[in-house]
């Protein structure tokens, strides 16, 4: 029987090796085609695959069994659950697989797409461009179709020749960036505050007028510390909340 074939990861040694092979596993199951294949690789195969111990690998497929993504039986094997609920709370730990994992696992629709003069509160973030490209996308819950959230990403031009809008509808765009456009993604740092919500996000997110909301502004730096892309999402205040855990070391 075929398994699916989850993507790679660079692990990075001051973090969690579970967390992080977790992590990359939820993103590759979440991002994945409906032809793909639900069967997992052996505990020693994926092992093998992200290059960890067997009880690293287990402790990593714990976690995605408690969180209902993956069932294991006895003798037959580990397999993704395709009907799982993909509505978790965002856990940030440090690695960018965390943020592709916790971006993905919804219906993507996109709203509208082109390019617009650099917006003056984003002016700091892209001082050598005129322009930059612009993504509006609207998320919502697999499984009820109930709306969660609506990103606008602000690109540089240059990075945003090299993206497919389908790859957009599929994937996150930091994994778009990083996989597909081959972007040098060194750090994100993102910013999370209460706001009320505009008519806009009412009527998108399907919420009163001036309800609470989550403004998340995540700003993507490559290598050199220049900004590649500024992502603005509003979330749902009934559907999301931030946990943010500093490792000590």
């Amino acid at each position: 029987m075929t398994s699916f074939a989850p993507d790679s990861i660079v692990l990075n040694r001051k973090l969690p090796l579970w967390y992080q092979v977790s992590q990359s596993l939820r993103a590759s199951i979440l991002g994945r085609s409906p032809q793909d294949p639900l069967r997992l690789p052996t505990e020693e195969q994926l092992a093998g695959h992200y290059g960890v111990s067997v009880l690293t690998m287990r402790q990593a497929l714990k976690e995605l069994e408690d969180e209902g993504l993956i069932s294991r039986h006895r003798r037959r094997g580990t397999f993704i659950e395709p009907h799982a609920r993909r509505g978790s709370p965002v856990r940030l730990l440090g690695s960018v697989d965390a943020i592709v994992a916790q971006q993905s696992g919804m219906t993507t629709e996109l709203l509208d797409h082109g390019s617009t003069p650099v917006p003056g509160e984003l002016a700091e973030f892209f001082p050598d461009v005129g322009e930059v490209s612009t993504y509006h996308r609207l998320r919502s819950d697999e499984k009820t179709g109930e709306p969660t959230n609506h990103a606008r990403n602000y690109v540089r031009p240059e990075l945003a020749a090299r993206i497919d809008l389908d790859d957009l509808v599929r994937w996150p765009m930091t994994k778009v960036l990083r996989d597909v456009a081959d972007a040098d993604i060194s750090r994100i740092t993102d910013t999370v505050e209460a706001r009320l919500a505009d008519p806009e996000t009412s009527k998108l997110l399907q919420v009163p007028l001036l309800s609470p909301i989550l403004h998340y502004t995540g700003v993507t730096y490559d290598a050199a510390g220049r900004p590649l892309d500024v992502a603005v999402i509003h979330y749902r205040g009934d559907r999301f909340s931030f946990t943010v855990t500093l490792d000590a070391t």
